[in-house]
């Protein structure tokens, strides 16, 4: 039943996708379908029978189905037809990449109950930082556009066309990543917290800590920079992507090295 939920929720997303820009309507329907029906497939095999599924598949596809909803959400107020794009084709590969790499059961019975917080906290962070990092990409895209003064319209560079002036797109990824920088630093102080009940010391000093703490580092500075050196356009984007790439490695990425290609589970 769960590999039909998520086969399903990938053809929606992307049909999405493909779907013209006129279709405002049918886009934002069969974007809420397509999420309540990627949830209903991760979420009950996530956290079920007091154990926890870890792996880099349900840590992406988590952080992609609450990017959707970011993008569904900020869509009804600000024309982001080219987020669509770009959001939905990546949604619809995370959507079915669960039942290819279950990942491993981690039991949480004996856990505090606010580690479940400590879980929710930073995937909410992972997804709130992927949706800004999509909208960066975006933002560079749309400059280039600029550039080329191109008349040539395609099935991207339309959406390109009809987004808001690169000012209001700044401002936007800006308060995305203020909300995702203040919940990576709660997941960070959760985590030392968490790492002296099971570990017996405030911090291991492993990959994960290392870029999680180097992320933060990167948004810290860019926010920084923001407020008093005025950082914006390209030197916004570099520190934004760099952000992102680099917690990536903390957590997904490495899953990926261990589960893929060196098949063995760690937590």
């Amino acid at each position: 039943m769960q590999l039909t939920l998520f086969i399903a929720a990938a053809i929606l997303y992307a049909v999405c996708a493909l779907l013209p820009s006129r279709q405002g309507s049918a886009i934002s329907a069969v974007t809420a379908v397509a999420w309540a029906v990627h949830g209903a497939a991760l979420w009950p095999d996530i956290v079920s029978n007091g154990t926890l599924r870890v792996g880099f598949a349900f840590m992406l596809s988590a952080a992609l189905w609450i990017s959707v909803a970011a993008y569904w959400i900020e869509n009804r107020n600000f024309a982001l037809d080219g987020m669509r794009r770009m959001v939905m084709p990546c949604a619809a590969v995370a959507a079915i990449l669960p039942p290819l790499f279950p990942g491993n059961l981690m039991p949480v019975q004996a856990q505090s109950p606010a580690f479940g917080w400590h879980v929710a906290v930073a995937v909410s962070a992972y997804s709130t930082l992927t949706i800004a990092a999509f909208h960066a990409v975006l933002m560079a895209l749309q400059e280039a556009r600029l550039h080329t003064k191109s008349a040539k319209q395609g099935w991207f560079t339309g959406a390109l066309d009809q987004l808001p002036a690169l000012l209001t797109m700044e401002r936007l990824l800006f308060r995305m990543i203020g909300i995702g920088f203040i919940l990576l630093s709660l997941t960070v102080l959760s985590g030392i917290v968490f790492s002296e009940q099971l570990f017996g010391r405030a911090l291991r000093w492993d990959h994960k800590n290392f870029f999680a703490l180097l992320s933060w580092v990167l948004f810290a500075a860019l926010l920084a920079g923001r407020r008093w050196r005025g950082w914006r356009g390209k030197t916004a984007l570099r520190f934004t992507l760099a952000g992102f790439a680099t917690l990536a490695l903390a957590y997904v990425g490495s899953r990926f090295v261990f589960e893929v290609v060196l098949h063995r589970g760690f937590v």
